[in-house]
């Protein structure tokens, strides 16, 4: 009987308590329903969001210049992960990281929920770490840029950070327009956050807008290529080219050097700088052609107007303006092609104030080129100090004021393009530019006569020519500014031209900064650089040659003596 009592006694207290459960079951589940539904959902049911992927940014060709990729980013929760010293070992092979560097990490962040253990990670190397089964380390999806032409073009597209956020170049000037929203979905998760199922889509992701660039990559690629040999082969420290389309003010190329690749960068930052929108130097003899411009406006001047040189030097106060040889009497397109310092003196002193200045500030020195291009500059031009006749003198061939290469361009379109300024422009424009007349056609006109002087053997430029095609431009070589004034052996080389004179296509500005291989002037230097340039674009462009070289030499001899161009 004793043991049939303590039997039912057990029997009892299990119905019991099953009574007891199933009434606290059912209580919970009629009371308690959403308090712990909500409680569930919480350790269950996640909000993710989904990746944008940026809009491509390609050359005016439709050729890609930046394009987004479907990468990774390995993240764990340091509260709750526990790695052993075997997973330790497995997560570092796959994340090719030390040891010690991720125990670390999960040590500095062992509060948290959330740490990145890599980003970026490429899609092959996430599939290997997923199939190592390692509990508490998730794969979240991103995008990051690969940049096709690497450092050719890296200092117009730029590149974005971790983040996808541009940072430098077009994608950071364009990232409103570039970068896509995100979108969202609601996903079911188990104990160790791996997704079961997407619950919920809230919203599709909305990629980026694309962009094209009036770079033309072909162009870009041989200003790029022959930028980087001059650069080399004169041991300078900087250069920069920039090619100009005359008609429309787009920009086909834009190169620098040093320069960097954006797919690749590391740690290391030097040659970042876009040089050839933030840079100015002053630009030394290239601005004569915009003197020449001053003294046909004011009516005193032609192109067969004689000046006398003798005895080749004079002074202003203490200031001792020569040229390398007595020249005698010479007409104002000879003093172009000789690129005689005392003729433009002499022009500079004997015109108003301001009429050289004048012609500078309309062509756009002085102002930003507004090309959308980062940490462009405005350059220097100042009219404070036109009262002093030196300061006239010395402006009328290139010292006391500073500009980019891009500026220069935009001067050299001007006078290409019979005078009419065009707004520079990185973004294809589909014939949208913004256009001015700042100086009358024939004056532009005839000045590029006598620019073309300045190619031809007798020239200070001969080296700028180019087979098949009437060249027409100018050199500069302007010395730098030391801690003691103006250092003469340092010196910033310079060619800016236009070719095909009959039609100008394009406008080429060349800057070689600080050559240090002995040879420093504009014409050895920046105009070779120039002339094969113009000899590989030309063909791209579709442009036909538009006289043979010897018929183009004899009309620039006949200018040099004082014809006029037809």
């Amino acid at each position: 009987m004793l043991i049939e009592w303590r039997h039912l006694v057990v029997l009892l207290s299990f119905v019991a308590c099953g009574l007891v459960l199933c009434g606290r079951v059912i209580y919970l589940g009629v009371t308690e329903r959403d308090f712990l539904q909500d409680q569930g959902d919480a350790r269950s049911v996640r909000a993710e969001h989904i990746p944008a992927m940026r809009g491509v940014i390609t050359d005016r060709h439709g050729a890609p210049l930046a394009v987004s990729t479907p990468v990774y980013a390995v993240w764990t929760d340091p509260s709750k992960a526990k790695f052993s010293a075997a997973e330790l070992k497995v997560l570092a092979h796959h994340l090719e990281q030390p040891v010690e560097r991720i125990r670390q990490r999960l040590e500095d962040y062992a509060d948290k929920e959330f740490v990145y253990l890599k980003r970026r990670f490429e899609y092959q190397q996430a599939t290997k770490l997923a199939a190592a089964g390692i509990a508490h380390v998730y794969l979240q999806p991103e995008y990051r840029r690969y940049y096709p032409a690497a450092e050719s073009t890296a200092h117009v597209v730029g590149l974005t950070d971790l983040d996808d956020t541009g940072i430098e170049g077009i994608e950071m000037a364009y990232e409103s327009k570039l970068r896509g929203l995100s979108g969202g979905k609601v996903v079911l998760k188990d104990r160790l956050g791996n997704t079961i199922r997407d619950l919920e889509y809230k919203s599709a992701p909305s990629y980026g807008e694309d962009l094209p660039l009036a770079i033309d990559l072909s162009l870009q690629f041989t200003a790029y290529r022959e930028l980087k040999s001059a650069i080399e082969a004169h041991s300078a420290k900087a250069g920069s080219a920039v090619i100009v389309d005359v008609q429309s003010g787009e920009i086909l190329a834009l190169v620098n050097q040093p320069s960097y690749n954006p797919n690749a960068l590391g740690r290391s930052v030097n040659g970042m700088r876009n040089r050839a929108a933030t840079d100015a130097y002053e630009p030394g003899s290239t601005v004569k052609p915009l003197t020449a411009v001053a003294a046909l406006e004011s009516g005193s001047y032609e192109a067969r107007t004689p000046i006398d040189t003798t005895p080749g030097y004079f002074h202003i106060g203490s200031k001792l303006i020569q040229d390398p040889v007595n020249r005698g009497v010479i007409t104002l397109t000879q003093a172009m092609q000789k690129s005689s310092q005392v003729v433009f003196a002499k022009i500079a002193l004997e015109l108003g104030e301001d009429s050289v200045f004048d012609v500078m500030s309309r062509v756009g020195f002085g102002r930003y080129p507004g090309t959308g291009l980062p940490g462009e500059t405005a350059g220097y031009l100042d009219s404070a100090q036109l009262r002093y006749p030196v300061v006239r003198a010395a402006l009328a061939y290139g010292y006391g004021l500073s500009v980019t290469p891009l500026q220069l361009a935009q001067a050299y379109q001007t006078l290409a393009n019979g005078g009419v300024r065009k707004d520079l422009s990185i973004i294809k424009t589909r014939g949208q530019t913004v256009s001015e007349r700042v100086i009358d056609a024939h004056i532009a006109d005839a000045v590029m006569g006598m620019m073309e002087t300045v190619t031809a053997a007798e020239g200070t430029a001969s080296t700028a020519r180019v087979s098949g095609y009437r060249v027409a431009g100018k050199t500069g070589t302007a010395r730098m500014v030391g801690p003691q004034g103006y250092d003469d052996e340092r010196h910033a080389a310079w060619f800016a031209g236009v070719a095909p004179v009959s039609q100008p296509k394009i406008a080429v500005v060349v800057l070689i900064n600080e050559p240090g291989a002995g040879v420093t002037g504009g014409g050895a230097v920046a105009a070779p650089v120039f002339a094969r340039i113009a000899q590989r674009c030309l063909p791209l462009l579709g442009v036909v040659p538009d006289e043979p070289v010897m018929a183009a030499n004899s009309i620039v001899a006949d200018l040099a003596a004082g014809g006029s161009r037809g």
